[in-house]
C-alpha cells in the first residue's frame, strides 16, 4: 500500500531515500518511475543521481550546491502534480531459456517443494508475462515479478558464492537473471544465451525498468548454437 505520508531515510551526508510504499505493488512502482521521470527531466541544481527501485528512490546529491531541505520541498511539490507525468511505452521482451540439468540444477529441487513435475514448474514460470521492477545488485541484473502464487518458493538457506552469468532463478515472488557471474541465494531454474550487460551498447542494458518478460524454453542443442 501506498504510504499517507513520503517517508525520507538519510543515507549519510549526501544521498537520501524517499519510500512511497512498503510492498511490490505496479501502482506503487509506477509512481516511483513517475517521480525518477519528473526529477530527471527538470533535475535541481546539484542533483547527482536518481536510482528507482521497488518501492523507493535513492537520490543522491551534492550537499554544497542542494540541501537536503531543498531537495524535500521539491519532491513535495512534484507530488502535487505526478498523476500528470507521462511515463514511456515498455517494450516487451522474449528470454530464451534451457531448463534443468546443468543449467537447472534447482528445477528438480523446486518441483518436489511445490509437489508437481519439473514439466509443470516450467509451465508456470513461461506461462506468465512479468514486469521488470527495477535494475540493481549488479549491473543489468534485472527484479522482475510477479511469479505465479503455485511457484512462491523461499530463498536457499545457504546461498553459492558463484552463479553462472545467465542464470535464470527464482525466489520468493521474484524471478531474475544473473547478467554476469556472481554470488546468489535463488533456486536456478535454467539459463538464458542472452547477454544481459554489455557496456559498448545503448544502452548497455537489455532489460530496463517497467520492461515486459516473457520466458520462452529451448533444448540444450540451440542454446549451444546461440550467437554470443
Amino acid at each position: 500500500m501506498f504510504y499517507q505520508k513520503l517517508l525520507y531515510r538519510s543515507m549519510g551526508d549526501r544521498s537520501v531515500i524517499v519510500e512511497l510504499g512498503d510492498q511490490i505493488s505496479p501502482e506503487i512502482n509506477r509512481r516511483v518511475r513517475q517521480f525518477a521521470i519528473a526529477l530527471m527531466e527538470d533535475p535541481a541544481e546539484g542533483l547527482v543521481e536518481i536510482i528507482p527501485t521497488y518501492r523507493s528512490l535513492l537520490i543522491i546529491y551534492d550537499p554544497l550546491k542542494l540541501n537536503v531541505v531543498r531537495l524535500k520541498n521539491r519532491i513535495e511539490d512534484l507530488q502535487k502534480q505526478i498523476e500528470g507525468i507521462q511515463i514511456p511505452e515498455p517494450k516487451t521482451v522474449e528470454i530464451p531459456v534451457v531448463y534443468g540439468g546443468e543449467y537447472g540444477p534447482d528445477l528438480e529441487w523446486v518441483a518436489r517443494y511445490h509437489k508437481i513435475s519439473p514439466e509443470e514448474v516450467i509451465q508456470l514460470h513461461t506461462g506468465t508475462t512479468y514486469q521488470v521492477y527495477m535494475i540493481g545488485f549488479t549491473p543489468g541484473h534485472p527484479y522482475i515479478a510477479e511469479l505465479p502464487k503455485a511457484l512462491i518458493t523461499p530463498r536457499r538457506e545457504t546461498p553459492r558464492t558463484n552463479v553462472p552469468h545467465g542464470s535464470v532463478a527464482i525466489a520468493k515472488n521474484q524471478t531474475v537473471i544473473y547478467p554476469v557471474e556472481s554470488p546468489g541465494g535463488l533456486h536456478i531454474l535454467g539459463r538464458t544465451p542472452l547477454k544481459l550487460f554489455d557496456p559498448f551498447q545503448s544502452p548497455p542494458t537489455l532489460l530496463e525498468m517497467a520492461d515486459w518478460v516473457r520466458f520462452l524454453p529451448i533444448e540444450e542443442e540451440e542454446f549451444k548454437q546461440w550467437p554470443r
